[in-house]
């Protein structure tokens, strides 16, 4: 039997649908920086990671992602993060956990500037008793560092067993690594911006199709042997 006793969260592609804001922010961002506008498909590929990782994947080279990202900040901070949706079935499926006596926790490499407006902005923070999220500074970045940062904010990092009590959902491979650095295992959504095959190749422990799905898979044993 499970023993589970809280759940981490992911936002972009797991929560809300927030492509259209990141697209029309980063598109904007681009061409006021003087780089090519990337195309929806390529702008789809790098939600979710650090922009540190995916905008080279989109041909800004290292020495002006500060300029771009900064660029970005501008519009997304204002416009873009309240272009958004939330996906259907997560209000019902947040309360569900609840009922059901997990300790609920939002783990997103977004920063915390924008996350909790989001969050705010949906009427979801007060579901969750932490919000973690990355850092402006750089001090913060990875989702293995948000991870860490939203167990010590819960009081159970140096729990010995959290692959027992924990579970991560999300919905792209830096979520499972994240929850893996940890010995958390992660439960894929197939619904955000990750493929399956990205989900499974990183190791997550199951995919859910739809937040009705969630439940059952949170309350299961992960034998994490099998997925290390």
């Amino acid at each position: 039997m499970s023993t589970r006793t809280h759940v981490l969260l992911d936002l972009d592609g797991t929560l809300s649908d927030s492509e259209p804001g990141i697209r029309r922010s980063l598109q904007w961002a681009c061409e006021r920086e003087g780089f090519d506008i990337p195309t929806d498909a390529e702008i789809r590929r790098v939600i979710g990671p650090p922009f540190e990782i995916g905008l080279p994947m989109i041909g800004i080279p290292d020495d002006a992602l500060e300029r771009v990202i900064e660029t970005y900040r501008q519009r997304y901070s204002t416009i873009g993060a309240f272009e958004n949706t939330m996906y259907e079935g997560i209000d019902a499926l947040l309360n569900r956990l609840l009922e059901q006596g997990y300790t609920l926790a939002v783990a997103t490499a977004k920063p915390e500037a924008t996350a909790h407006p989001i969050l705010d902005y949906f009427g979801l923070s007060d579901r969750f008793v932490v919000r973690a999220g990355a850092s402006l500074d750089g001090s913060r970045r990875t989702k293995a560092e948000v991870i860490d940062h939203a167990l010590h904010q819960l009081g159970i990092d140096a729990d010995p067993e959290l692959g027992d009590h924990v579970i991560m959902i999300g919905d792209r491979d830096h979520d499972v690594d994240g929850a893996r650095t940890h010995g958390i295992p992660c439960i894929g959504v197939t619904w955000g911006y990750g493929s399956p095959e990205e989900l499974l190749s990183a190791g997550a422990v199951a995919l859910a199709d739809s937040p009705a799905e969630i439940d059952a898979l949170v309350a299961d044993h992960y034998e994490l042997e099998h997925w290390r």
